[in-house]
């Protein structure tokens, strides 16, 4: 989360003022992830408990469990940043806890890719079937792989 191409943008801001908003923007979008990231674990919770998925296949069990762990790493990954910042906190670290936190937000943010495909094909085979639940999650993990990561790494370099 280096600005230093930024840095002509804000003149007047010291390094450390840098990593404090480049910290507080973290947060701010790990925020918006980490809804959808429970509200789906928090689906996948009640899943099993529901009458229908008793007549899944093997393979959406399977699906499920990876889906369901995928979730779970998502969670742990996207709280990190506050947990780390709470323990190191008046240390003088936060160069390092901005550096880490970036690092657990997009790898939070693949795990969350991870269960939303998982998620969409579980249901779409349960409600349509395996054919739709492979076209539906391909296209799902298509479109958030073009929106999350090619795009932004496509632009990222441009003035």
């Amino acid at each position: 989360m280096d600005d230093e191409r930024n840095e002509s943008l804000r003149p007047n801001e010291t390094p450390h003022e840098r990593l404090d908003r480049n910290f507080t923007d973290l947060l701010q979008e790990v925020r918006v992830a980490q809804t959808g990231v429970q509200i789906l674990f928090a689906f996948l919770l009640t899943l099993p408990f529901s009458s229908r998925f008793a007549v899944t296949t093997s393979t959406d069990r399977a699906v499920y469990v990876v889906t369901l762990l995928s979730a779970a790493a998502a969670s742990a990954l996207l709280i990190a940043p506050v947990a780390y910042h709470r323990l190191v906190f008046r240390r003088n670290r936060k160069a390092e806890l901005v550096r880490r936190a970036s690092r657990m937000a997009t790898v939070g943010l693949a795990c969350l890719l991870v269960a939303i495909v998982g998620a969409v094909f579980v249901v779409m085979d349960v409600v349509v079937g395996l054919v739709a639940a492979c076209v539906a999650a391909g296209a799902i993990g298509a479109l958030c792989g073009l929106l999350w990561y090619w795009l932004p790494l496509a632009h990222r370099d441009r003035a």
